[in-house]
């Protein structure tokens, strides 16, 4: 089956990119193949994609080899649009019409999944946070953001961009940027760059409870950066949990370490 134009399905589906939904549209097929390779080998893979818009990247995954494909859409246009992908590609993809935000990824796809997508913008910080709740339910993640959230999930301590989002990432997933996009290639173009993300879970993931404090932890640490963490901590215990980590009252947040921060949230429990 031939495949219409992608500028083709935003005319007949009224497609037009809305500053609300964070969208941006990638219609150069080159760059759609680039970014499915950038996501590894999806052999039998249940993949995952949100905010597939016009179709570009859902394309270049099913041509590949992966097993299914399942495209979240909360945009009616586009969930309308995907769907004439179905007919093409039988039996390997679903268009669920949803805030991705609500959904169980892992009741909703069975494994082994990955999630590949092109975030809206909008919502792709809570996004993260969400998948990253759930990290041992996926293989691996392949994410575009803007580039700025892209360089703060893997930054490293000691750089201005490292806080909070790099911490949570880098305790639960090996992360690397893979790809950076100019905004020339989206339509419309946004105002800055964009970036892809790899994300591959660790084999050993903390429990929904760890990661709960790691979450308090962080931002308390890094909602006031210039204190010391002796002030910055004291809602959770200031100068006597960090003697129970072992770690100087007078340092700021962005000096430890992902394993710091990890002894840290494990000596809040005791």
């Amino acid at each position: 089956m031939t495949l219409p134009r992608l500028r083709e399905v935003i005319a007949r589906h009224g497609l037009d990119a809305r500053r609300k939904l964070g969208q941006h549209f990638l219609l150069d097929g080159n760059l759609t193949a680039r970014i499915a390779r950038t996501a590894g080998d999806l052999t039998g893979r249940n993949v995952i994609e949100v905010g597939p818009g016009p179709g570009g990247l859902t394309r270049a995954l099913l041509d590949g080899p992966c097993a299914t494909v399942t495209a979240i859409e909360i945009d009616p246009r586009a969930a309308a649009a995907a769907r004439e992908l179905e007919a093409a590609f039988p039996g390997r993809l679903t268009v669920v019409e949803a805030d991705a935000l609500t959904l169980d990824f892992a009741a909703l796809v069975p494994p082994p999944r990955r999630i590949v997508a092109n975030l809206p913008y909008n919502v792709a910080t809570p996004l993260l946070i969400s998948w990253l709740r759930r990290a041992s339910a996926f293989e691996g993640m392949t994410l575009m953001f803007q580039q700025e959230v892209a360089e703060r999930i893997c930054a490293a301590p000691g750089t201005t961009a490292y806080g909070r989002l790099s911490v949570l990432t880098q305790w639960l997933c090996a992360a690397d940027i893979a790809l950076r996009l100019p905004p020339a290639a989206f339509v419309p173009p946004p105002k800055v760059f964009s970036a892809v993300v790899r994300l591959t879970p660790f084999a050993s993931q903390p429990p929904p409870a760890a990661f709960a404090r790691m979450e308090r932890l962080t931002a308390a640490a890094f909602g006031q950066r210039r204190k010391m963490l002796r002030g910055a901590l004291r809602p959770l215990g200031g100068e006597a949990l960090l003697a129970r980590a072992g770690i100087a009252a007078e340092r700021r947040a962005e000096t430890l370490t992902v394993a710091e921060f990890a002894g840290l949230a494990h000596a809040m429990i005791e």
